[in-house]
């Protein structure tokens, strides 16, 4: 760990900078992510946010600035890499293999701890064995964790939008992640199913104690089940702290609303 760094802080990000031709789309974001928090990123589109999640995913270099990962450069990390060191990732639009069933994927999810030789696969074995069952082991934990038990052998092709949903988190949580990062978990969710998802997402908190950094539009999702809360606007930091502290912002509000006094208005109206 380096010197100065927080043993309770598991990321850091400092003076993030992106640009993309001439366009600046992060402008010296900095925030920390304590461990076993729920940290949410929230803005109007175009804010910046996902960008940030590219960026910790590796997916993106920073034009400036640094990632800090337990206490590493993440940024030295390649990306293919990155879910080895516990960070997995769901996304806005659903990545699944949907040719494949609910097992399947999530097998797909462990293959990442696989640290086994070709020759010993072929021969198959004890040790292989023994990593097989282990690997379905942790799989059908995490099944029965998000209830998914009906739809195990179901192909993903077939199963309703908000299912799918859910199968892409349990493929992010079969990695055994220390950091998750939800891009966007109740986009195309009802309200029955968005309220499931607050549950799943306190649940990995608490009883998985599973860091959680989220970028999420639903601002009653948010402030359920956030510990903190960075609102972003055109690549910059408009605030940050509790839910309430950033919803209550001026600064947050304009983004959201237009000018101060238009909210102003806006709230007098209501009934």
């Amino acid at each position: 760990m380096s010197a100065g760094q927080d043993a309770d802080v598991l990321l850091q990000a400092r003076q993030l900078q992106v640009r993309f031709g001439g366009v600046l789309a992060v402008d010296d974001v900095s925030f920390e992510v304590t461990r076993g928090e729920v940290f949410t990123l929230i803005g109007p589109n175009g804010a910046g946010k996902t960008t940030v999640f590219n960026l910790i995913s590796r997916i993106y270099t920073p034009s400036a600035g640094e990632i800090v990962y337990e206490g590493q450069p993440l940024t030295r990390v390649p990306p293919h890499r990155v879910a080895e060191l516990g960070i997995a990732r769901t996304f806005q639009n659903i990545e699944l293999f949907e040719h494949a069933t609910v097992l399947q994927n999530l097998l797909i999810g462990r293959h990442v701890h696989h640290r086994r030789r070709l020759w010993a696969e072929m021969l198959f074995l004890p040790s292989v064995r023994d990593a097989e069952r282990e690997t379905r082991r942790k799989v059908e934990e995490v099944i029965e964790f998000l209830d998914l038990q009906h739809y195990r052998d179901t192909m993903v092709a077939g199963l309703p939008y908000g299912v799918r949903k859910v199968v892409e988190l349990a493929r992010a949580l079969a990695t055994g992640p220390k950091l998750l990062l939800l891009d966007e978990p109740s986009s195309g969710l009802n309200v029955e199913e968005t309220d499931d998802m607050a549950f799943w997402i306190q649940d990995i908190r608490d009883d998985l104690g599973v860091t959680v950094l989220m970028v999420e539009h639903d601002m009653s999702l948010v402030s359920r089940v956030s510990d903190r809360v960075l609102a972003m606007n055109q690549g910059q930091v408009l605030a940050s702290g509790s839910p309430a502290e950033v919803q209550h912002h001026p600064g947050v509000i304009e983004a959201y609303l237009g000018t101060a006094d238009d909210a102003s208005s806006l709230r007098r109206e209501r009934p």
